[in-house]
């Protein structure tokens, strides 16, 4: 199995162009991004993926952005899906990562989303990753458990460091819910976040490498997990991100680290870290 890294458009201050310059530098893979609304700019990215040789993946947000409109019906986050997905299958993403559903939302009114919008991407043809995000219907281990154990088809896209903040305390104390939430993952981001937040100042702080080591636990039973049905890729989008996410000095709200810094700084450590953690998985494997 091999480790593939996107880069994230959140936050990211230059254009498409450029983005893929950088992620190719820093030997990425692809790009994680919304499809643009503007014309122009769709056609940007479209050439930018393509004279940089990058894959992409779309990133969908339902009725909202990351936080979804409190009143939208789940009729409109469906309306709102498929219309999005439609428009990046045009573009060929290699998945779309969805954000989507609401956390206020029973979790039969769940169940019903991600039971249609399974339907709406089997029948586009296009293969759907739901998010663990705080704000929507997996914010917490035990709706997502709950969810998966009816929709048992769904591909997840997990995001540790929201789970971490949801439930103040590192996400591998739920062990339970790591491992199940594990056989369905598809696509991991890469944030590291800690009983108090979703975002540590740096992951390479050595005060924070509790954190660290409690996600990279939960990512190698994301990897255990894909391993034994066979996939051939891992991907993972380093997710560092702004809007209240990257820690600021009071007064100034100069920021404290440069975003892609930090994401190339992860990066970097899961290169190694998969790694390692291949190498005596591999070795059992030719034993056997």
């Amino acid at each position: 199995m091999q480790l593939s890294h996107f880069k994230t458009l959140w936050g990211h201050p230059g254009d498409a162009a450029d983005a893929a310059r950088l992620a190719v530098d820093a030997g990425f893979q692809g790009l994680e991004a919304p499809l643009p609304t503007d014309d122009g700019e769709r056609e940007a990215l479209g050439r930018a993926l393509a004279a940089y040789d990058l894959r992409w993946i779309q990133e969908i947000c339902t009725a909202g952005s990351y936080v979804p409109r409190r009143q939208a019906t789940v009729e409109e986050h469906l309306a709102d899906f498929e219309a999005q997905l439609a428009a990046g299958r045009e573009l060929g993403a290699e998945f779309a990562n969805v954000m989507g559903g609401c956390d206020a939302w029973s979790i039969d009114d769940s169940v019903r989303f991600f039971s249609e919008a399974q339907d709406i991407a089997t029948g586009l043809g296009v293969t759907a990753s739901f998010e663990t995000h705080r704000g929507r219907s997996f914010f917490c281990p035990w709706n997502t458990v709950a969810i998966l154990e009816r929709v048992p088809e769904l591909a997840v896209t997990c995001d540790f460091s929201h789970w971490a903040v949801v439930c103040e305390r590192l996400p591998d104390t739920e062990w339970d819910s790591i491992e199940r939430v594990a056989e369905k993952a598809l696509h991991v981001h890469s944030r590291v976040g800690y009983d108090q937040g979703p975002q540590v100042p740096h992951p390479g702080a050595p005060e924070f490498a509790g954190a660290l080591a409690a996600h990279q636990r939960c990512w190698e039973a994301v990897w255990s997990s894909q391993r034994r049905r066979g996939l051939s890729t891992t991907t993972m989008t380093p997710e560092f991100g702004p809007d209240g996410y990257l820690h600021t000095l009071p007064f100034t709200g100069a920021p404290i680290a440069d975003l892609w810094d930090l994401n190339r700084w992860i990066a970097d450590c899961e290169r190694r870290h998969f790694q390692q953690w291949s190498v005596p998985h591999d070795l059992k494997r030719q034993a056997v």
